[in-house]
């Protein structure tokens, strides 16, 4: 009998997957008994090392670092805001500041080690926050996979991230959800690296849907940054994507008032296909209202079933020189929850 994963790759190099993207992969029972609460989110930071070298100066925050870049204090700090702010989920971008026991190699100089990392999930959910894994996939993020980034689509590339899923889904015992990443993977976005990697058409749906895989496997839910195929592709983006995969669309501006701004349109066609939700807002520049105002969209146009909670981002790494804006970003997803309970009698 052909097994589930070469019939899925067989299908997919024929073109002849697209006619269900809602039946890609059955979802474990345990998967489909998600919280009522909505998702009041935040992402942190262990890793930075998302892009490769860089060498426009306009984010000199950007780039490879061989060492860990991370201010525990702040860490800690966050965390503590976190939960005073009422943030009950912190996404937490693991990359290579953690030092797998399946894959050593990629892992910086002052790595975490698993038993720390295991300490301090235990933490945070005693605080009544929920941590979910974050590995970047996308072609033009994953740098902290070392060589193997340069693997994309072989092999060799197919074990390492099918091991490094399983691990990291046994790390954090089986969580919700486990986020794939997988945005921005463009020539343009990539218009400042010295190594540029983009897949396209079905090598991209080939590779996604092996991740896909393997994270429900492990028993989470895949989550993405959807905006490579839905912005770019949006037909097939439609007519591929599966229905268990939940969509983090993004946008950072502050006026929703362009109904017609790809940007905010791609909230409203994902609903209108009946995706689950998870719109995502950031305070990484001067628009501190980008957040409360996603919410406030969504409250208004989205709903309920498929509007599973909110994303804030601060896109900095956590040290010291970003402390007020990681700080302040944490609040200004507490007024957006708080606006949220008060104006829509949901919570």
């Amino acid at each position: 009998m052909t097994k589930r994963r070469d019939f899925i790759k067989m299908m997919t190099a024929a073109g002849l997957l697209s006619a269900a993207p809602g039946a890609l992969l059955s979802s474990p029972a345990s998967l489909r008994k998600d919280k009522k609460d909505k998702i009041w989110g935040c992402l942190l930071h262990l890793s930075f090392n998302m892009w490769e070298e860089y060498i426009s100066p306009h984010r000199p925050f950007r780039g490879f670092r061989p060492d860990l870049r991370l201010s525990k204090p702040l860490w800690d700090d966050a965390l503590k805001e976190m939960a005073n702010s009422g943030v009950n989920m912190v996404v937490i971008d693991l990359g290579d500041a953690v030092s797998y026991k399946s894959h050593p190699e990629i892992a910086v100089h002052d790595a975490w080690t698993t038993d720390q990392l295991k300490t301090e999930l235990k933490k945070i959910r005693a605080m009544g926050i929920e941590p979910i894994p974050k590995m970047n996939f996308s072609a033009g993020h994953d740098t902290w996979l070392k060589d193997y980034s340069r693997m994309v689509s072989t092999e060799r590339y197919y074990t390492v991230c099918k091991n490094l899923i399983k691990e990291v889904v046994e790390l954090f015992d089986k969580p919700r959800y486990f986020h794939l990443g997988m945005d921005e993977e463009t020539a343009s976005h990539q218009s400042h690296y010295l190594y540029t990697v983009v897949r396209k058409n079905d090598a991209w749906w080939k590779d996604f849907y092996f991740l896909v895989e393997q994270t429900e496997k492990s028993g989470s839910k895949a989550w993405i940054w959807p905006d490579y195929m839905l912005w770019n592709e949006p037909d097939q983006f439609f007519k591929k994507m599966p229905k268990s995969v939940v969509q983090s669309n993004w946008y950072y501006g502050e006026s929703f008032d362009d109904l017609n701004n790809t940007y905010v349109k791609s909230y409203l066609k994902l609903h209108e296909h009946g995706y689950e939700q998870i719109p995502t807002g950031s305070f990484h520049a001067e628009n501190e209202r980008s957040i409360i105002n996603t919410v406030k969209f969504g409250a208004q146009h989205l709903k309920d079933e498929h509007l599973k909670g909110f994303l804030q981002s601060y896109w900095k790494p956590t040290i010291e020189e970003f402390r007020e804006r990681i700080l302040k970003g944490t609040r200004l997803m507490g007024e957006a929850k708080k606006w949220y309970t008060e104006n829509s009698g949901r919570s």
